[in-house]
């Protein structure tokens, strides 16, 4: 694999739409952009737009570059994230995402 950078805030991105099944309210459009996607580790960037969604999660780890969310863990926490803050999922954890500014995050996903 080569050595790269790219500008993580402004970086454009695919669209990655979400199963409609997912989205609770508003009009939530998701897109991303892989950096590394191996056996073991998945790296990307990833936005989602104004509105609320569903998802399970993978084990994660994730750090805000932008917007801010308040992310519902069913039968757990409840995170407010923005800017600067570090996050992590668990595999398995049913969440609910409440996108109040347009939030665009880096993800390391283990496998």
């Amino acid at each position: 694999m080569p050595c790269y950078v790219v500008p993580a805030t402004t970086q454009e991105l695919t669209a990655d739409p979400l199963d409609p099944s997912q989205v609770v309210s508003g009009n939530p459009q998701v897109s991303t952009y892989e950096l590394l996607d191996t056996e073991a580790l998945a790296v990307g960037i990833w936005q989602h737009t104004a509105g609320v969604s569903t998802d399970v999660e993978v084990d994660e780890i994730f750090v805000v570059l932008s917007g801010r969310a308040t992310i519902e863990v069913a039968d757990g926490p409840t995170l407010q994230v923005g800017p600067g803050d570090v996050g992590v999922l668990e595999a398995g954890a049913e969440t609910t995402w409440t996108i109040h500014e347009d939030l665009r995050k880096i993800y390391i996903i283990g496998s």
